[in-house]
């Protein structure tokens, strides 16, 4: 996984990363860290393996380590983070050897990774959508009573 090495080392993503640790070291909810990156990656290749989903594992690391990615842009300017996300991932997946046709996946995923209607998908975007809510420790969350989450979207059990 040696280009999944290269976004953890590119400075594009590292300021990004930065970016939004400073932009969350007071929330309470849940954090864009690579902690989550990193939950949702593991999650993601578990769900495309119990799936029996042909899907590069590369590509589930790449999509997950950038979905949050661009948060902080959501607290600073008001741009959908997922939106966000999508416009700085083709420079750090270009510049770590991703070619057009996975960047267009990686970068389709984040896009949909908040829609509702990727929940089923039996593609990267699906995928991505379920990892990231599966990922969520909302069952032992402090904060838990104060998030905006209903109660049905909330992760109150451990399934990966």
């Amino acid at each position: 996984m040696d280009r999944i090495d290269r976004i953890l080392e590119d400075p594009v993503f590292q300021d990004h990363l930065e970016k939004n640790a400073e932009a969350e070291a007071d929330r309470i909810f849940c954090r864009h860290d690579m902690a989550h990156f990193l939950d949702v990656a593991r999650i993601g290749v578990i769900i495309a393996w119990e799936e029996r989903l042909d899907i590069d594992r590369e590509l589930i690391y790449g999509a997950a380590l950038l979905h949050d990615i661009g948060k902080h842009l959501q607290y600073e300017k008001g741009i959908p983070h997922q939106k966000a996300s999508a416009g700085i991932a083709p420079e750090i997946l270009s510049a770590c050897g991703f070619k057009g046709k996975e960047t267009s996946v990686i970068v389709d995923a984040i896009l949909g990774h908040r829609d509702c209607a990727s929940a089923g998908e039996r593609n990267l975007r699906g995928v991505l959508y379920r990892a990231d809510k599966a990922s969520r420790p909302c069952f032992s969350c402090p904060a838990s009573s104060q998030c905006s989450w209903s109660d049905d979207k909330k992760n109150n059990r451990i399934r990966y």
